[in-house]
């Protein structure tokens, strides 16, 4: 892949929010501002910069407005910055009054690379408390032209604009200025309906105590509610304090999270750089088929739609955004533990509902000391405290194998005894060589063959025990199985460790199950032995233990933090194996070169696609997060004789 450490490679778009020093009724003085702006977004590699309301003449000129001198100049500044900034690859949307058949419209001016692009006026004027925009201006949607001529040039003119940009697939650009949005149906919610994914408000917004928080809240509910990349840019320092105060506050918000933010009150000019996913945006679009729907009810909304072009930059070019490097895990403290509490409560109301469906009154698990089987004790132990009944119904035992180690065998005594269930040990060697012997396998005589059979008729005969304990003591066997092992087809089919009455873990990756134990550990569900015997589990090595000697997990499907972020990357937003590759560069650089990155995606590629055979036959399980479930009833349908090659040849795009 050409270009591949290059963000605009891959459906990302660097823009801008810019607030400049102004100074009321002076537009020439704005004029150069404005331009330094748009040359510093330049530099840094945008492709838009969006700027204030009214910014060539301040928004704070009040019946100055009404002034020929303060029109005209205006227009003349606009007409400067087209000449200005005619090799500058950089599109951007400026504010100015703009007179037309004798009215006066607040208007914001597309212009790039010396053309006027197309000039949007102001819907709805607020005249209320501070405001007295309906004093000065006309609203845009009674405008009757539909093409003006402005700054020497002809552009379109209109409400009805979105903007497509011809170098980048899924950049369309909406315009609505401030007041638009406050109202209760803004005009980006029907352009987003009509294929816009980035919409920009050029603002005034004054402030008053507490507006930021409710700028938070406008810009990000729009451009979540519109599946849409939403900037913001209101005015800053220089606007008149006669009656109002300005702190220059310009956000960048992505289909409802924050992406790039400036800081308020600055006593200087500022630009806020974001790097906004527009792949996202389309994936969330193409599977919410309700956004489609509403498309379809609304297509009386009609929209011109205006063809730009900016040069896209070429060469390496990083994010400048953050990429977490556990998507299903927040990486600020308190977010983490209200998430893990969440996931936590959510297991245990699925497991309680399940048992008063059913009637059962005991549960059966096999407890190995590791984290699934751990995490899935400690949901029992609840459920059964809000069933009111005795955690002794919990009927718990460990079956040690041949390789199971002397550590593992006592962590699963100890949190056994700890949690108050009804501990048990089964031996499975004797039943597992008889098998063994039974089918004719070389470690039946003595021969050291550790191969797929070996591992299986243990996992297999532990399952086995299950539910034949199950069926003794009627009881129902919880599945520990995690989410990370599903999707990489880490269980033994059917008769092994696949199959369960209910699995409480099945849409909990590896990477959050270790949180979530931490969690719980720190936290005042559990007494004080067993937070001794959590934290034994968490500084255990992952591992299936089926085979003599060491044996880790991850050196055969790989790092569960890399699988983790392929998985929520690949499930939820269906990215391509090379997008997927250059953020785990960029969120694991640190830790992984991208060699190793290439070879444990292509692992992960195979494992995933070609093994939905076992998926699709998987136990009920309560779904937990956004991040999506990999059930066949839920989240993910797919082929069970399926192949990985689409996938393996976008991944050779990959530098190796």
């Amino acid at each position: 892949m050409k270009d591949f450490f290059s963000l605009y490679s891959h459906g990302f778009a660097r823009l801008a929010v810019a607030t400049p020093v102004v100074r009321v009724g002076d537009p020439q003085y704005n004029l150069d501002a404005t331009v330094e702006l748009m040359r510093e977004a330049a530099r840094e590699k945008a492709l838009l910069a969006v700027f204030p309301e009214l910014g060539l003449s301040a928004y704070t000129c009040d019946d100055l407005f009404h002034q020929q001198a303060l029109v005209h100049g205006a227009e003349e500044a606009l007409s400067i910055l087209l000449r200005k900034t005619r090799n500058l690859p950089l599109a951007a949307l400026v504010g100015l009054p703009v007179a037309v058949d004798g009215l006066l419209y607040n208007c914001a001016a597309l212009v790039c690379q010396g053309r006027l692009v197309g000039v949007v006026p102001k819907i709805y004027l607020p005249n209320y408390r501070e405001f007295y925009e309906g004093r000065q201006f006309t609203p845009g949607h009674t405008a009757r032209q539909n093409e003006i001529r402005l700054a020497g040039q002809v552009a379109p003119f209109g409400t009805d604009l979105v903007f497509r940009l011809s170098e980048l697939k899924g950049f369309v650009l909406h315009v609505e200025i401030c007041e638009d949005l406050w109202v209760p149906v803004p005009p980006s919610s029907f352009a987003a309906l009509a294929g816009a994914t980035v919409i920009a408000n050029l603002s005034a917004s004054n402030v008053v105590i507490g507006k930021d928080g409710y700028r938070h809240q406008l810009v990000g509910n729009q451009s979540a509610r519109c599946l849409a990349a939403y900037l913001y840019s209101a005015a800053g320092l220089g606007e008149s304090t006669t009656d109002l105060a300005w702190d220059g506050h310009a956000v960048i918000y992505e289909n409802g999270t924050l992406v790039a933010e400036s800081k308020r009150f600055a006593d200087a000019a500022q630009l806020a750089l974001g790097d906004v996913d527009l792949d996202r945006l389309l994936a969330d679009r193409m599977r919410q088929n309700t956004f489609g729907a509403s498309m379809r009810r609304h297509a009386d909304q009609a929209f011109r739609t205006v063809e730009f072009s900016v040069p896209v930059p070429r060469g390496r070019l990083s994010l400048e955004r953050k990429i977490e490097k556990l998507p299903y895990v927040p990486s600020d403290p308190r977010t983490r533990d209200a998430r893990c509490e969440e996931v936590y409560r959510i297991q245990v109301q699925g497991l309680v509902t399940r048992m008063r469906a059913t009637g059962t009154k005991r549960l059966v698990i096999g407890v190995s000391g590791g984290l699934d089987s751990t995490q899935a004790l400690i949901v029992c132990a609840r459920a059964m405290d809000e069933l009111k009944l005795p955690r002794a119904n919990i009927l718990a035992f460990t079956m040690p194998g041949f390789a199971t180690s002397t550590r593992t065998r006592s962590q699963a005594w100890q949190l056994m005894r700890a949690v108050g269930a009804t501990a048990e040990e089964i031996d499975i060697r004797p039943s597992c060589l008889q098998m063994l012997k039974d089918i004719g396998h070389p470690f039946a005589k003595g021969r050291k063959v550790y191969d797929v059979t070996f591992e299986n008729v243990q996992a297999g005969e532990r399952t086995s025990h299950l539910f034949r304990l199950a069926n003794f003591h009627g009881g129902m066997v919880v599945g520990t199985g995690d989410l990370s092992e599903l999707a990489l087809g880490w269980a033994t089919y059917g008769v092994g460790d696949h199959m369960s009455h209910y699995n409480v873990n099945a849409s909990v990756p590896k990477t959050l199950i270790q949180f979530l134990i931490g969690w719980v550990a720190e936290s005042d569900e559990f007494s004080a032995d067993v937070k001794r015997a959590l934290r034994r589990v968490l500084e255990t090595e992952i591992s299936p233990e089926l085979v003599p000697g060491r044996q880790s997990s991850e050196a055969t499907v790989g790092p569960y933090e890399l699988q983790d972020f392929n998985l929520y990357y690949i499930l939820r937003f269906g990215y391509s194996p090379a997008k997927v590759a250059f953020l785990a560069w960029h969120a694991w650089r640190g830790k992984y070169r991208l060699p190793a990155i290439r070879k444990w995606l292509g692992v992960f590629l195979k494992r995933f696609f070609q093994n939905q055979f076992k998926r699709s036959a998987m136990p009920n399980a309560p779904k937990v997060g956004s991040g999506g479930s990999l059930s066949p009833r839920g989240d993910w349908r797919a082929p069970a004789d399926g192949t990985a090659t689409a996938w393996l040849e976008d991944l050779k795009k990959i530098p190796a």
